[in-house]
């Protein structure tokens, strides 16, 4: 693990040249460009906010921006690991012409969703503001929250990016398998419509603690709950390491695979 924190220092500027590179060419050639960062989520706030409390019956106060909140960090999440998950695959040519740490590739794919998610930020706090959320010195939780997040995502990136390499039908799983777990973690509808015993359930997924922060710290202006965030960054720390191990074995036969 250490030997690969001193190899991602050491190609830093490499990750963030492919950062920026992906920023840039991400919507390049499209009518409205950049401005797809933000079209994107509210086209979704849109059809989720008018679809959602009809079926759901959903009397959720100020519910755009409870939706809202919870809504960038899941795509942030979503993007994050079915890109990352087909990366080393999508770079075949590289990875077999020259040597860098293969794990760049899929840090690079969370960095750049991670700053359409901060770009996001842009629409969000104004957007509060406007609908009477009061924000409070609790906001400054907001980065941790991020962080948690982060790991979770990186230790799941890992594993899938390097197990695709082998099993190409993972793509399919993983794309099945986010479906369910948006239906898992309660981001269109509160977690206490559900019966008490498939509440405390749902709370071992992971998500739910971290989307229940972004919530506590930008719609409710409270602290996040504590003990919840602290599993969440336990099983994120837990799957890292997961996630290392793996992604250093596979490695090895990366362009032999390819």
């Amino acid at each position: 693990m250490v030997n690969t924190f001193k190899e991602v220092k050491a190609y830093r500027q490499m990750l963030i040249s492919t950062i920026r590179k992906e920023l840039r060419s991400r919507y390049k050639g499209s009518f409205l460009g950049f401005l797809w960062t933000f079209v994107n989520p509210v086209l979704q706030l849109t059809i989720y906010s008018i679809v959602f409390p009809l079926l759901l019956r959903n009397n959720q106060e100020n519910y755009p921006m409870f939706l809202f909140v919870a809504l960038l960090p899941w795509i942030y999440f979503t993007t994050s690991v079915q890109i990352s998950t087909t990366s080393i695959v999508g770079n075949a040519n590289l990875v077999k012409k020259i040597y860098f740490p293969r794990i760049i590739l899929p840090l690079s794919v969370i960095g750049t969703n991670l700053m359409n998610y901060i770009f996001g930020l842009i629409i969000v706090f104004p957007a509060l503001l406007i609908t009477g959320v009061s924000l409070t010195w609790h906001v400054l939780w907001l980065p941790l929250v991020l962080l948690v997040e982060t790991i979770f995502i990186l230790s799941i990136s890992l594993i899938f990016s390097a197990l695709y390499v082998r099993f190409r039908d993972l793509e399919h799983i993983v794309s099945i398998l986010v479906m369910v777990w948006f239906y898992l973690t309660p981001i269109v509808f509160p977690i206490d419509i559900f019966p008490a015993k498939v509440e405390e359930a749902m709370h071992y997924n992971p998500m739910v603690p971290i989307i229940n922060s972004f919530r506590d710290v930008l719609l409710y202006g409270r602290a996040p709950e504590w003990s919840s965030l602290l599993y969440s960054a336990a099983v994120g720390i837990v799957l890292i390491i997961v996630g290392l191990i793996t992604f250093k074995r596979c490695e090895k036969s990366f362009a032999e695979e390819l």
